[in-house]
């Protein structure tokens, strides 16, 4: 007998968070990318977070509408994201444009999000393994983290702190807008070029 499926129901998204792997890591700067993934599977009731060795992430799943959605915090580290993206992508057969991925940029001041579709890493370890692995052509929401402060502080050592106390009070305001950016995301299916401010 012939399957009928209608292609409504064989959608599937992929929404990648990034950052490090390890406790020495949590709440800091760059992972940010992990803790807005986190807050969208808990607030869309996904399944439990689950680690998939052979994929190199873990990984959770769920319907949303009419969409299949896969989640997944990649377990290399930062620099080798792409590798976690690209096993996924190609296991579960998600197109490269119905992925988004979600990360801290330096080069954008705490308080905005910035949306787009392509474009070049920026200096961006994880951005820069992902687009070697899958191609430019993904959505990302790149979080906003800079300025530095101090200014002369090293990049790589500013990244790995933690948030300041006033940029832990809008944490939540944060993990909310990226939360409706991503539920646009999967019931749209695109991602406007624009940028958008968390601060209350």
């Amino acid at each position: 007998p012939v399957n009928y499926v209608t292609i409504g129901m064989n959608k599937t998204m992929l929404i990648v968070g990034l950052g490090n792997i390890g406790a020495e890591y949590d709440g800091t700067r760059h992972n940010i990318g992990f803790d807005c993934v986190d807050a969208f599977a808990k607030t869309n009731s996904l399944d439990a977070w689950i680690l998939k060795k052979d994929l190199k992430c873990r990984l959770t799943t769920g319907r949303i509408g009419e969409v299949r959605v896969y989640a997944i915090k990649p377990t290399t580290f930062m620099n080798l994201s792409g590798e976690a993206i690209q096993a996924v992508a190609s296991f579960y057969r998600i197109p490269v444009e119905n992925t988004v991925v979600v990360h801290d940029e330096l080069d954008i001041d705490f308080g905005q999000l910035r949306l787009r579709v392509g474009g070049s890493a920026a200096g961006h370890n994880g951005i820069k393994s992902v687009s070697q692995h899958i191609g430019e052509d993904y959505a990302r929401i790149r979080i906003g983290i800079g300025p530095k402060h101090p200014a002369r502080i090293a990049s790589e050592k500013f990244v790995l702190q933690a948030f300041s106390a006033e940029e832990q009070a809008q944490i939540a305001n944060m993990t909310q807008e990226v939360n409706a950016v991503l539920s646009e995301f999967v019931y749209g299916g695109q991602l406007p070029n624009e940028t958008r401010s968390f601060l209350v």
